[in-house]
């Protein structure tokens, strides 16, 4: 995947930053934007979110998959979103709270990976 495929979702509303990362390294294998957000960090420590919710959910035995996981700051949404073609990747996106509609970023987030090509 090219940086500039993942440039694309500059045009959320409210858009900080966005990653493409390995749930199993911890890996950015491609950032766009950020800030102030440090996406490398970011994509570590949101590996082990993903980590953690599936170990949750198979002790539950939920037999059910996470399409995406907010996390609603005072200032930002931090939303995480395993791709359906490939699980063990997933993006994630850092939104200004005060200038995004989540609803709307989930349903772009769902159709721009429909776009993703890893070649």
């Amino acid at each position: 995947m090219s940086k500039l495929q993942l440039d694309e979702l500059n045009n959320l509303a409210g858009f900080v930053g966005a990653a493409l990362v390995d749930s199993d390294s911890g890996m950015a294998l491609a950032t766009s934007g950020g800030g102030n957000v440090d996406l490398e960090v970011a994509a570590a420590g949101n590996s082990e979110v993903v980590r953690a919710k599936r170990r949750v959910a198979e002790q539950l035995g939920l037999n059910d998959t996470i399409e995406d996981v907010l996390i609603s700051l005072s200032k930002q949404y931090h939303l995480i979103r395993p791709l359906e073609s490939n699980p063990t990747l997933f993006l994630y996106v850092v939104l200004d709270r005060a200038r995004a509609n989540l609803a709307m970023a989930r349903h772009e987030l769902k159709s721009f990976e429909k776009t993703l090509d890893f070649k």
